[in-house]
């Protein structure tokens, strides 16, 4: 299930941005027991990948109640995701177009 050229955690720590990113602002968190059970890993990995986005401001725990999205994650995710495609993916996608010999139309009547 994870790739081996990256950390476990940070894979982890990708599947809460999806959720966060699918769910949105406030929504409820899975426990980190529940998520190193439904990943397969150890909790200790789950906890670190969710210290990792507390201290980023994109995770919030409220005691006693759970993990949540923060206020405003969605947005300061879509902003830093945007900008990934934009920076990384982006330049690989537009060689890979010009390398097949692809225009914009033929893209579009494939979309």
């Amino acid at each position: 299930m994870f790739a081996t050229d990256r950390p476990i955690y940070r894979q982890i720590r990708d599947l809460i941005i999806d959720r966060i990113l699918t769910l949105g602002d406030g929504s409820m968190l899975p426990s980190v027991r529940a998520l190193a059970a439904e990943a397969g890993v150890n909790p200790l990995t789950v906890a670190k990948a969710y210290q990792d986005l507390q201290a980023t401001g994109l995770v919030r725990a409220r005691k006693g109640v759970g993990l949540f999205a923060a206020d405003g994650a969605l947005n300061n995710l879509l902003t830093q995701e945007r900008h990934q495609f934009l920076t990384e993916e982006w330049p690989r996608v537009q060689a890979r177009i010009a390398q097949l010999g692809l225009d914009v139309t033929d893209l579009l009547e494939q979309a």
